[in-house]
């Protein structure tokens, strides 16, 4: 017996993988990109207990935009595969197709107890190979099936063992019940439909109840002729317990969706919305629609939103024909196996109850849904509908009629043939093939156009997913997110103003506003983002920020809780120099998101712009509590701390930055900045390195190669420093301080006056007015003992900078110089290099300070570093400043100025947010203005 159950579960993993181990070659796709790759639940920095905070999608559940699908044991496991893989997409889809053969083996075991061996084996195969299982298995997103029917079925096998075997109630079997019941419903919301099937098991199987004998029952009750029977008040105490665990997980799951429904629009179920008897007539329609795909899915589709299934608006349509037809089949099954006791009225009446119980929270019958059909709700009924096949093939085979026997038996085969032909849409039904096919077989769906382009777009072909959006807009005129898919692209293609065409019509189909009314239409937010990617298209032209911040506040009255626009609008307002006003909205955003990281974090750059650093680091820190690995508040926090130029800081600003570069490693700013930690803690062996590693990543770093070239200097290892220099004016030819430090190093060090000179007129060259180059250009005069030209060229530069003392100073010097010469009857042109060089030096040891330098300050021996860190205004979504030391030059021969105009400015390099974007999906991606909240 178990080697047989083992041949059998070996078999049905077999086909299992053989029909669906092409999926692993299948990425994330469609809905697949909302709860994997945007869902931040899944990454170790954030919290567990926001699994059980958030929806599948990882929105927070009192956000009125959550999708209210509270599915948190199936994240858990997306979780787990992102520890293992992160966003390997292969290991995702191969934990569904292992879910998928253990659903497999555990309804086998289920089948047991109501079909014979063989019929059992016949019945789980079909459900191993159905094609209706593709979505399902095939979709991450799928998993939630996958797992709920896996505590499903493990629910009732436990259940069935709550009768012992003198007829008691055997209890913990039922707490387990309970158990797997919640958890299955942590899973998926279906999976709360197990007890109803228990329910039914326990009366009708397992106490071999009929519903004569229940009537029965009952009416000698009310007629007082007798009480219930024993075996009835069992029944009951168990249907108690059930119902009333039922009772309380439906109140956990009010309680968890805030008492609210998600929101739905007309393009994701138009019935929904529509007026009765359409809206009835259409949803009675649906049930005989699933069952003939269960039947024959022959034409399966990815998406049946919008208008591939017309409504139903007559009672004169005949396809209430089909419903008629479905409702007196399911009638004439569900009488005979409630009248009778035998095995096969127990079989059909289980199959039934799979069947239909599982199926009653997508029918949309009791509450609409964000659907019309959809494949994937049909996995478990799929399983009552394989064992009333299996059924039914035994039935015939048991009455041993030749003609029926072979007429069942080609059918079996070719339904099983048909089912493994369509293995191969394992593959292709999240990929662009199928969606195109689809959209060939709808064509009235929008939504397939728009997930064609989308599948495009994803390749950079605009031009040709530009095609599919307008088709889409030309199925369904009245659908805003194809419009918003069209600007986007067309904003893609860089035609602003084709986008904002198809932005404004758009936003010409939302509700309007009537002044003087108060708003009250729910909308849903993914809808209300037309505002949002208008305003930061018009936005880009400075003379229409007020237009575009009028846009803002449009979208905000009609939802005042509609966090992003108060997100976007602090970017504006920071934009527009109103920093009081964004830190506003910024607060307004906090209010309804307070555990926000990324709130914080722009609330702290605001604080930065209104010269509040102590307030920014707060906030960084209030960030970096609710998300310890958040990257731009790492760096920038630490970056505000060694601007501070706290010795106390810098123990903390070292362990942030060595923080982002574990989750940043290939940025060369974060080594760049430890090696500024490191030379302001004279760690020069440290600093040395991570310069070194900063300009490895990033070729030609000007601040890394500069503040390298001068540790080497200020380490007396001049000679390292000119290669780097070299490297630096390579990359970057007009940076003046390099030119000054290389030409202050050649002629003090290699004594290469001439190299000296070419440096400071390359200086002028760029700017004629720069004091330090004319300056040190006088003092390679002075070297080459040319003392009238020395003397000009330092009353040009006092005339430039008449302020500056030292100027006036070695100007006297030149001339005292020259008196003494000329009375000493010396000529005053140019000495041999070797003469002029011992006379300098001599001068240089009768006066203190003598010469010229290139750095800032006095002193022979000042080694200290001024620097000024890069500019933390960095909104998220920007990249990271660059600072640069301007630190001493060499000082033994000359002499430090005052000026400040030797601090090197920063080059700030900002990368901006990518645009936003709007993708139809059955769950919309919102436009992140600044950063994905």
């Amino acid at each position: 017996m178990a080697l047989m159950l083992w041949k059998e579960i070996l078999l049905l993993t077999g086909l299992v993988v053989g029909c669906y181990w092409n999926s692993l070659s299948c990425g994330f796709v469609f809905d697949d990109v909302s709860a994997i790759l945007d869902n931040k639940d899944l990454r170790p920095a954030t919290p567990l207990s926001n699994l059980f905070l958030n929806d599948f999608w990882g929105t927070p559940m009192a956000e009125e935009r959550s999708h209210k699908s509270y599915r948190p044991l199936t994240v858990l496991t997306f979780r787990l595969n992102y520890l293992f893989s992160e966003l390997s997409a292969a290991s995702y889809h191969l934990l569904n197709v292992g879910l998928h053969a253990v659903v497999c083996v555990l309804l086998l075991v289920f089948c047991r107890l109501f079909l014979d061996k063989t019929s059992s084996l016949v019945a789980t195969l079909l459900f191993a190979v159905h094609p209706i299982h593709t979505e399902a298995v095939t979709g991450v997103v799928g998993r939630a099936e996958l797992l709920s029917s896996i505590f499903l079925l493990a629910a009732f096998l436990t259940y069935t063992r709550s009768k012992g075997a003198d007829h008691s109630i055997v209890w913990t079997p039922i707490a387990l019940t309970v158990v797997l019941v919640a958890a299955a419903t942590l899973c998926k919301e279906q999976g709360i439909t197990v007890i109803g099937i228990c329910c039914v098991h326990e009366v009708f199987v397992a106490q071999g109840f009929t519903l004569p004998m229940l009537l029965d029952a009952l009416l000698q009750v009310l007629r007082g002729k007798d009480g219930f029977p024993y075996a009835i008040l069992q029944t009951i105490l168990k249907l108690i317990v059930l119902i009333i665990s039922t009772l309380l997980l439906v109140i956990i799951r009010v309680q968890v969706i805030q008492s609210q429904l998600p929101v739905f629009t007309r393009f994701d179920n138009p019935a929904a919305v529509s007026l009765t008897p359409t809206r009835q007539l259409t949803f009675n329609y649906l049930l005989p629609v699933n069952a003939w795909l269960l039947l024959n899915p022959s034409e399966l589709c990815c998406d049946w939103t919008m208008g591939t299934i017309p409504l139903v608006e007559s009672l004169l349509d005949l396809r209430n024909l089909a419903t008629l037809a479905f409702y007196s089949l399911l009638g004439l099954l569900a009488y005979h196996s409630l009248r009778h006791s035998h095995c096969s009225a127990k079989t059909i009446l289980m199959a039934l109850s799979l069947i239909v119980l599982p199926f009653i929270p997508a029918s949309n019958l009791f509450f609409p849904v964000g659907f019309v059909v959809a494949e994937r709700v049909l996995y478990v009924p799929s399983m009552g509908f394989c064992v009333l096949v299996a059924h039914g093939f035994r039935t015939v085979s048991n009455k041993g009629n030749p003609q029926l026997l072979n007429g069942c038996s080609c059918k079996c085969v070719l339904f099983r043939n048909h089912a493994a032909k369509n293995g191969p849409r394992a593959c292709t039904l999240f990929l662009f093939v199928d969606c195109a096919v689809s959209s060939q077989v709808n064509k009235n769906n929008a939504k397939l156009w728009n997930n064609v382009g989308h599948a495009l777009e994803n390749q950079n072909d605009y031009k040709k997913a530009l095609r599919y959006f307008l088709q889409a807009t030309r199925v369904q005129p009245d659908d805003i997110g194809a419009h918003m898919n069209v600007g986007r692209t067309y904003k893609n293609l860089n035609m602003s103003k084709d986008a904002e065409d198809a932005y404004l019509v758009a936003k010409s189909l939302m509700p309007q506003i009537i002044p003087g009314k108060k708003y009250a239409t729910r909308v849903a937010p993914n809808h209300l983002n037309v505002y949002i990617n208008l305003a930061n298209l018009i936005r880009t032209n400075d003379s229409r920020l007020e237009e575009a911040d009028q846009l803002y506040r449009q979208a905000i009255s009609m939802r005042p809780d509609f966090k992003q626009a108060y997100i976007s609008r602090g970017e504006l307002l920071l934009k527009m120099n109103k920093p009081s006003e964004a830190r506003d909205a910024y607060l307004r955003a906090l209010e309804l998101d307070n555990a926000n990281a990324d709130l914080w974090y722009n609330l702290a750059i605001v604080n930065i712009e209104m010269k509040e650093p102590s307030e920014a680091l707060k906030n960084f820190n209030h960030a970096l509590e609710l998300n310890p690995r958040h990257k731009l508040a790492l760096f920038n926090s630490a970056l505000l701390m060694q601007e501070s130029g706290e010795p106390r800081f810098r123990p903390e600003a070292n362990r942030r930055f060595l923080v982002y570069i574990q989750e940043e490693p290939d940025d060369a700013n974060g080594y760049f900045n430890l090696g500024m930690l490191a030379m302001d803690a004279d760690e020069n062996a440290a600093a040395e390195r991570w310069m070194r590693e900063a300009i490895r990543l990033q070729a030609g770093f000007r601040s890394a190669l500069f503040n390298l070239a001068l540790l080497y200097s200020q380490s007396r290892r001049e000679l390292d420093a000119l290669p780097v220099l070299d490297e630096l004016l390579r990359y970057h030819p007009e940076h003046v301080k390099g030119l000054i430090l290389k030409g202050d190093i050649l002629m003090n060090h290699k004594k290469d006056t001439q190299g000296a000179k070419v440096c400071f007129q390359t200086i002028l060259r760029m700017d004629p007015t720069n004091v330090q180059g004319k300056h040190n250009l006088c003092v390679v005069y002075f070297e080459e003992r040319d003392l009238p030209r020395a003397e000009r060229c330092l009353e040009e530069t006092l005339a430039m900078a008449p302020h500056e003392e030292y100027v006036r100073r070695h100007l006297g010097i030149v001339r005292g110089k020259m008196a003494a010469m000329s009375a000493a009857r010396q000529p005053l042109s140019p000495a041999p290099a070797e003469g002029a060089g011992v006379s300098a030096n001599q001068e240089r040891k009768e006066e203190e300070g003598r010469g010229a330098t290139t750095g800032n300050g006095e002193g022979n021996g000042n080694k200290k570093n001024v620097r000024k860190s890069s500019s933390t205004k960095t909104l998220a979504g920007q990249s990271h400043s660059q600072s640069e030391h301007l630190g001493t030059s060499q000082t033994d021969q000359l002499q430090r100025t005052k000026s400040k105009s030797t601090k090197e400015i920063k080059d700030i390099e900002k990368k901006r947010a990518a645009p936003c974007c709007y993708l139809q999906q059955s769950r919309t991606t919102f436009c992140k203005a600044i950063y994905s909240p």
